[in-house]
């Protein structure tokens, strides 16, 4: 479901083919794509752009038009990464049939992108501070926030500009964070052949906590 996608390019095009058609305005989209599964693969940033270039076949000079230089290359890579983020905890909602099961299924939807894109996490949520970031990567991540607030807002049928709704929705961005973290860093390996089971079960204790608190 957050696999990074692949380019429609047919595997017996030559080079030559492929480097002619990056001219019809795609070069862009072949180099960030590239540039994400490389990232998986390599699960750093260590990524230059001449190396990207030489695995897309076209010359550096050629990927410097569309990134000035790494960091651009990063960026936009985080900022595809918010995207696709936001866009899977909206689809894991849709099978919520109730306020509170599409805010747990979000949360799960939370926890499951940091596991199936670990680099790109940890690219998204801790190479950039807030303030250094692009307009592109803090968009959609404002619009993922935004949504949890509407969320809670509604589980608590509250005013979503309250500070109940506010502390409420960073208490549960906190609680989902911390947990990513905490598997990808392995401190949670002892549950590794149920760690589904284990999420289910710390939100199950957390909704306790909020029915006591909120």
């Amino acid at each position: 479901m957050y696999t990074v996608s692949t380019l429609n390019i047919d595997p017996t095009t030559d080079g030559a083919e492929q480097a002619r058609n990056y001219h019809h305005g795609n070069l862009r989209e072949a180099l960030l794509m590239k540039g994400l599964e490389l990232l998986e693969s390599s699960q750093d940033a260590d990524i230059s752009l001449r190396e990207l270039a030489r695995e897309v076949g076209v010359s550096a000079n050629a990927a410097y038009r569309h990134f000035a230089n790494k960091e651009a290359l990063l960026l936009a890579m985080a900022a595809e990464g918010f995207t696709r983020f936001s866009q899977g905890q909206m689809n894991a909602m849709q099978a919520g049939k109730t306020p509170m099961e599409r805010f747990m299924l979000s949360g799960r939807a939370y926890i499951d992108f940091a596991c199936k894109n670990p680099a790109l996490y940890r690219l998204m949520f801790g190479r950039f501070s807030a303030s250094h970031r692009s307009d592109d990567v803090n968009s959609p991540g404002n619009l993922a926030f935004q949504g949890l607030i509407n969320m809670i807002a509604t589980v608590l049928q509250a005013d979503p500009k309250s500070a109940q709704v506010n502390s409420a929705a960073i208490h549960a961005w906190s609680l989902v964070h911390g947990l990513s973290t905490l598997i990808l860093d392995g401190q949670f390996d002892r549950h590794a052949d149920h760690i589904d089971a284990f999420v289910d079960d710390v939100f199950a204790q957390n909704m306790l906590f909020w029915g006591h608190k909120f």
